[in-house]
C-alpha cells in the first residue's frame, strides 16, 4: 500500500468500530454469559468469513507451507479459545474498571515482544505517545470504588487477566510474519476457526454445554449478538490485522487501545452514560499518544 499512515489509520478505524460493537455487545452480555456469547460471536464470524472466501473466489485452503498453518492456528488458539477465556474469566472478578485498567498491559507487552522478536524499535517520542495512551485508559477506567473485593480474589483477578493480555500479545506476534507476506482474509480465517473448533470442543464438556449451543438458535438476543458480531469479530478482526499487517506491531497495539476512549463516547450517546470531566481528559492525552506514536 502506497497510503501515508495506511496501517496507522486502519488501526483507529479498528478501533471505533469495536467500541461500536462493545455497545451490542453490553446488551447482549445483560442475557448471555460471556463464554456463550464468545462462542457465538466466534462461530457466526467464522461461517462470514467462509463466505466471504467463496465470494471473493478465494481458497479457504490455499497452498502454503504446512508451518504456516500451524503457526495460525498456534495464535488463533491462544488468541481467541484460550486469552479470550480467562479474559473473561477475569473479568467476572475484577469488574469493568480494573480490568479495563489491566489490559493497558498489551501495549508494552507487544512492544517488548516486538524488540526482542521482530527487531522493531520505537523511538523516544513514540514511546511517550503509547505511554500517554495507557496513561489515558488509566485515568478515564479506573475507580476507586472498583477495590472493594477481597485481596485474594484481586490478586486471582489480575493474575488472569495480565495472563489473558499476555497471551494476545503473544499471539500478535506470531503471527506477524505470516500477516506481512498472506491475505488478511485468509489469516484471520484460518486463526478464527482454529479458535472455534477448540471453543466448541470446551463447550461440549461444558456444564452449561446446552446455554452455550443454545445461543445458535433464533431468539430476541440475535438483535444485539449479530450486528455485534459483524462489526466485532468480523469487521474489526480484518481492520485490525491489516493494521498491523502495514505498520509495526506495536504501533498497530497502541492505536488500537483507544477503544476504550470511544467507548465511553458512544456510552455516553447512546447509552446516555455520564462522560465525565476525567473521561474528557482522558480523551485529549489519549488523541495527544495517537499523534505521538504515528508521527514519532
Amino acid at each position: 500500500m502506497n497510503i501515508p499512515y495506511f496501517g496507522e489509520i486502519l488501526s483507529l478505524v479498528c478501533a471505533i468500530v469495536w467500541a461500536a460493537a462493545i455497545m451490542f455487545f453490553r446488551k447482549s452480555g445483560e442475557t448471555t454469559k460471556p463464554f456463550a456469547l464468545n462462542f457465538f460471536k466466534n462461530t457466526v464470524a467464522s461461517i462470514l468469513f467462509v463466505l466471504t472466501s467463496l465470494v471473493l473466489g478465494k481458497e479457504i485452503l490455499r497452498a502454503a507451507p504446512l508451518n504456516d498453518y500451524l503457526i495460525l492456528i498456534v495464535s488463533g488458539v491462544v488468541g481467541i479459545a484460550f486469552a479470550d477465556t480467562i479474559y473473561f474469566s477475569s473479568l467476572n472478578i475484577l469488574g469493568a474498571g480494573i480490568s479495563t485498567v489491566v489490559n493497558t498491559l498489551f501495549n508494552p507487552f507487544v512492544i517488548g515482544l516486538s524488540f526482542f522478536f521482530l527487531g522493531e524499535k520505537l523511538s523516544i517520542v513514540q514511546l511517550i505517545g503509547a505511554t500517554l495512551i495507557i496513561l489515558a485508559i488509566g485515568i478515564t477506567t479506573i475507580r476507586v470504588s472498583s477495590f472493594e473485593i477481597t485481596k485474594k480474589k484481586l490478586a486471582l483477578g489480575i493474575f488472569l487477566g495480565v495472563l489473558s493480555v499476555l497471551a494476545m500479545a503473544v499471539s500478535v506476534i506470531i503471527a506477524k510474519p505470516i500477516l506481512d507476506n498472506s491475505p488478511i482474509i485468509w489469516c484471520t480465517e484460518i486463526r478464527l476457526i482454529a479458535g472455534t473448533i477448540v471453543m466448541a470442543i470446551i463447550a461440549i464438556f461444558h456444564p452449561q454445554r446446552r446455554l452455550i449451543f443454545g445461543t445458535l438458535k433464533p431468539s430476541r438476543e440475535w438483535k444485539h449478538l449479530i450486528p455485534g458480531t459483524v462489526l466485532g469479530a468480523y469487521l474489526s478482526m480484518v481492520i485490525w490485522l491489516a493494521g498491523i499487517k502495514y505498520t509495526y506491531a506495536s504501533v498497530a497495539t497502541a492505536i488500537n487501545q483507544t477503544s476504550v476512549i470511544f467507548i465511553f463516547i458512544l456510552a455516553a450517546i447512546f447509552l446516555k452514560e455520564r462522560f465525565t470531566f476525567r473521561r474528557f481528559i482522558g480523551l485529549v492525552l489519549s488523541f495527544s499518544g495517537i499523534l505521538l506514536v504515528t508521527l514519532g
